[in-house]
């Protein structure tokens, strides 16, 4: 029997093969009163799209589009682990971040000049575990942007692609087969080609990523065609739309008051270009003021045109000249000059600056115990062991700006800046610490996300961290020209602006580590992003050895203020033992030497401590509670139990010995207690141990103590 919904409306249901599972999209189920709803089920993951637009606000001078990815603990059968707060609140970075992934490849598929208020949000209603549900959730919010009637360019779909264990290209892999893997990799899509790309990797080569991006638009079609097999069968009917446009009387009065004043004029380095576009702005306004009544109510149209107008400017002269608008070759990197160890007190500090660009970051080394618990719909006991937190506050860019918690752009740009770096790290084992690496933007011209990876880099070196090579990072940038690309490293502001595409890069002298692609254009062929990683390349290599020549390798030694870390592998079966009952032999422990202990389940203690004789008396405590008894070994050891044949001795805490009474001396004796008494302390050697776990001891032939 059909469902029919209160509108009316039968439920239609399209679905394909997609990787060798059922991929369906549902329209009429739930969301009646919404624009368009979409239900997105893969496996057992089902996904709500929905998308609610509406009319222009005339208060608002950009297009109000608002996209969310909501995670409900609910989809993977949790409750969160708070102990105060069960509902879910603020989302989690990783929700924002997979918001980003959508909204990155969506936003620009609506047409310039478009202001109606829309608004996407992809609800996880539920989730199979054997695979993360961002793919899903993308191809949920684009199938309901679709149906809403806006001037969508779409559809996107999307894929995270791994590395099977043929090395072949692979997706909807767990996370941990993603951990363990090379790569994880994120592309987005259209008919027309790439939209997004974003990536973790370690080490992996550019022509490897370009492969797998041409893998991914070839298989995200089925994706897409079912996407508008659901509009057809709908017939959905496009919305009628207004766009605001600059008025062309007033960009080209614009235009000729600018004439003869840009180009060549203002191609200088920043700050001097930012100061000789600001004059020419105010004198353009003092102008116009003078010439039109009521110039205040129709301003913000002027500085609007004023705008376009120096973005047409710089792109002119990229195109026409091979000249950027600080003078610069297409391929040269603005100047550099960085140091380390400016914050005597900081574990670990750095200041790069690129032009105008600046990034100031300190490293803070810590126990494993401050690692940062993650408590999200897909993971219960994860761990941050490594934490890049980036901050821009408003005085970076030259404005007044209330400052606030991290907003969306700055959980983002840490997140790929923190993504640069985790291939290089050291193993818990080699560097037992927790490490947070903050990033405090200065000053801000382009990719601080890059100076941010290039700045944590240093400043793990100078904190004595043993990353496995240095990272660095280099913004490019794209402009068509036709078909023609015109590839920018080391992109600015200006040309971010007036530009089809920019996108980040970092990696070692042996291959990339994370990736970040945006595009502008509806859509880029994989040919022209292979260009541009390999340009890139090249960018890298120059900033990396700027980096190298402030800081040619990682301290051999940690600063005096970092707390000292010893560590220890133990039995897992042992862990018991240290901890006690109720945890008082742990507390003990702590008490009595300061010294901070952390046990991971497989085994690994670490302590801490600024006092290498407390740190001493710690370890060798913990040793005691958790040697296993070895044969040949000497022990000192107290007489427990007297018995006719011989004698128990306690070698160590809870381990007990039999001294056999022909042990006791070379020579004969009697009775035991001529020799020996509860509560002696005693010398013996532990000779075997037999397959019940009993353990033989001598006394002979052993030194006793006098």
């Amino acid at each position: 029997m059909a469902i029919i919904n209160p509108n009316g409306q039968e439920l239609i249901r399209v679905e394909t093969d997609f990787f060798g599972k059922k991929l369906s999209l549902e329209y009429g189920l739930v969301g009646f009163r919404t624009t368009a709803s979409v239900l997105a089920r893969y496996g057992e993951t089902v996904v709500l799209g929905t998308a609610m637009s509406g009319g222009i606000n005339p208060n608002l001078d950009y297009f109000p589009l608002s996209i969310d990815y909501e995670e409900k603990f609910y989809a993977t059968g949790k409750i969160s682990g708070s102990r105060f707060i069960k509902r879910e609140g603020r989302p989690s970075d990783e929700a924002v971040l997979i918001g980003r992934l959508i909204d990155r490849p969506v936003r620009p598929l609506f047409p310039k000049g478009y202001r109606n208020e829309l608004q996407l949000v992809a609800t996880v209603l539920s989730s199979d575990p054997t695979f993360r549900p961002d793919a899903i959730a993308m191809i949920a919010a684009s199938s309901a942007l679709m149906l809403s009637g806006a001037p969508f360019d779409g559809p996107v779909a999307g894929l995270r692609i791994g590395l099977d264990k043929n090395g072949d290209f692979a997706t909807f892999l767990s996370r941990e087969e993603m951990a363990d893997g090379q790569l994880d990799l994120f592309v987005a899509g259209t008919e027309n080609g790439v939209m997004m790309v974003e990536a973790g990797a370690k080490e992996v080569s550019e022509d490897q990523i370009a492969d797998a991006i041409e893998w991914a638009l070839d298989k995200i079609k089925p994706a897409l065609a079912l996407q508008k097999e659901l509009r057809d069968k709908i017939g959905v009917e496009a919305k009628e739309y207004e766009l605001v446009k600059p008025n062309e009387e007033i960009q080209t009065a614009v235009d000729k008051w600018l004439e003869g004043k840009l180009g060549a004029a203002v191609r200088k380095p920043n700050p001097e270009r930012n100061e000789l576009i600001q004059v020419l702005r105010d004198d353009f306004h003092t102008d116009f003021a003078d010439k039109i009544e009521e110039y205040d109510e129709i301003k913000a149209e002027y500085d609007e045109a004023f705008t376009l107008a120096v973005h047409n400017d710089v792109r002119k002269g990229i195109l026409e000249d091979n000249l950027r608008p600080d003078g610069r070759q297409l391929d040269e990197v603005r100047q550099l000059s960085s140091e380390v160890s400016l914050l005597p007190r900081a574990h670990g500090s750095s200041l790069f600056t690129r032009g105008v660009t600046q990034a100031l970051n300190i490293v803070t080394l810590a126990p494993l115990s401050y690692a940062q618990v993650v408590d999200t719909m897909e993971s219960t006991d994860g761990e941050r062991r490594y934490m890049h937190h980036y901050n821009a506050p408003g005085y970076t860019v030259g404005e007044v700006k209330r400052l606030g918690s991290a907003g969306r752009r700055e959980i983002g740009h840490g997140y790929l800046a923190e993504r640069a770096l985790i291939p290089v790290l050291p193993d818990e084992e080699t560097f037992p610490y927790a490490i947070r690496s903050v990033t405090e933007i200065m000053s801000q011209n382009g990719s601080t996300s890059m100076a941010a990876t290039c700045s944590s880099c240093m400043a793990l070196m100078d904190a004595g961290v043993p990353i496995l090579r240095p990272v660095s990072g280099v913004a490019m940038g794209l402009m068509l020209d036709g078909d023609k690309p015109y590839i920018l490293t080391d992109l600015m502001d200006a040309e971010d602006f007036a530009g089809d595409m920019d996108f980040k890069v970092t990696g070692t002298s042996e291959g990339i580590t994370a990736l970040q692609m945006d595009m502008k254009v509806h859509g880029l062929p994989a040919d022209i992003l292979r260009q541009a990683l390999n340009k890139a390349k090249t960018g890298r290599k120059f900033i990396l050895d700027h980096m190298l020549s402030v800081i040619p390798q990682a301290k051999t030694e940690i600063s005096k203020y970092a707390p000292q870390i010893d560590k220890l592998m133990i039995n897992p079966d042992k862990i018991g033992a240290i901890i006690g009952k109720g945890g008082e032999t742990i507390n003990a422990i702590t008490k009595e030497t300061g010294v901070e202990i952390d046990i991971k389940e497989d085994g690994l203690v670490t302590f801490a401590s600024n006092s290498p004789e407390n740190m001493t008396k710690a370890i060798d405590w913990v040793k005691s509670l958790v040697e296993e008894p070895e044969v040949g070994k000497i022990y000192e050891g107290k007489v427990v139990t007297i018995k006719d044949f011989g004698a128990f001795v306690n070698i160590m805490p809870g381990i007990d010995g039999m001294l056999h009474i022909s042990q006791i001396s070379d020579h004969r004796i009697d009775k035991v207690t001529d020799v020996l008494h509860e509560g002696d302390t005693v010398r013996v050697k532990l000779q075997a141990i037999d397959d019940r776990g009993k353990l033989s001891l001598t006394m002979r032939d052993v030194p006793q103590v006098q």
